[in-house]
């Protein structure tokens, strides 16, 4: 008996340390790419945009350390200072999207009602086509731009987050000390501020790291498609665009070094958002 009921606590440390690996090796992954980002400059005497016009197309090697791509622009330069638009547009339509749906899924939750009714059926329309699909949309009609990308992105994401905190919400309303603190006399805004919101953003802080790897991988998305950022500026998807053509030619360099750091902070975005849901599965055990 004494066996059986320690069984899940062996379970619950050995996740617990599963889940610190996958949060420690994610956060570094993502440390070094911000790190590659700022100090982008250090890195490479090379600019961005900067053309050599004697080593269009150069391969690896030399002066280039990833060779230059068709346009005669250095290709280690470009997908370092690339990090910076691709992590930060990322991270920012994250963080808008995590802001706008918390605050309708939290005044869904808690008022109900009409209110209720009104926000759901709005997110029940932008849910109902395919996120890309919808992304691609938002963004033909605002364009292009740092800033348009970010509310792009930030809209298609936004209803998930509302819906998931409106959930939580009608769970944690019907708690004791909601009632305490309604009797106590604090305001509904006071309610939601103070008691509801810190509360409920538990699975967002889960969900929010996911949601940054699929917002690089949209971004890069519609850049490929020519929705996004353009040529000269430097960004993963318009690069894997550019050189796709060279890859057939056997000039691998121009598109294979984006795609793999594209790769590599997904991967890392990934990594943390996992190890956050087995922590807080772990911690439920």
């Amino acid at each position: 008996m004494a066996a059986i009921e320690m069984a899940p606590v062996v379970s619950s440390n050995r996740d617990g340390r599963f889940a610190k690996v996958l949060i420690y090796v994610g956060s570094g992954i993502l440390v070094v790419a911000a790190l590659a980002a700022l100090l982008a400059p250090l890195l490479t005497r090379w600019g961005p945009t900067e053309i050599d016009p004697s080593g269009t197309l150069a391969a690896p090697g030399g002066e280039h350390l990833l060779g230059t791509d068709g346009n005669g622009m250095d290709v280690w330069s470009r997908v370092l200072h690339a990090a910076r638009l691709d992590l930060g547009i990322a991270v920012l339509a994250v963080a808008l999207a995590v802001v706008v749906g918390t605050l309708l899924g939290l005044l869904a939750g808690y008022l109900g009602g009409w209110v209720d009714d009104v926000l759901m059926r709005i997110v029940d329309i932008f849910q109902a086509f395919p996120t890309f699909i919808l992304a691609l949309a938002v963004s033909a009609l605002l364009g292009g731009g740092f800033f348009n990308l970010v509310v792009t992105i930030a809209a298609v994401n936004a209803p998930a987050y509302a819906r998931l905190v409106r959930a939580e919400v009608r769970t944690l309303r019907e708690m004791q000390y909601i009632d305490a603190a309604k009797t106590s006399g604090a305001s509904t805004i006071g309610i939601m501020w103070r008691h509801l919101l810190p509360n409920s953003l538990t699975p967002v802080r889960v969900i929010a790291p996911l949601n940054c790897g699929w917002a690089m991988l949209t971004l890069a998305g519609l850049s490929f498609l020519g929705l996004g950022v353009t040529v000269p500026t430097a960004e993963w998807g318009s690069m894997i665009s550019l050189g796709t053509s060279d890859v057939v030619a056997g000039r691998w360099w121009t598109s294979v070094p984006p795609g793999l750091a594209l790769l590599v902070c997904v991967l890392g975005f990934s990594l943390l958002g996992e190890g956050l849901q087995e922590r807080a599965d772990a911690k439920r055990r």
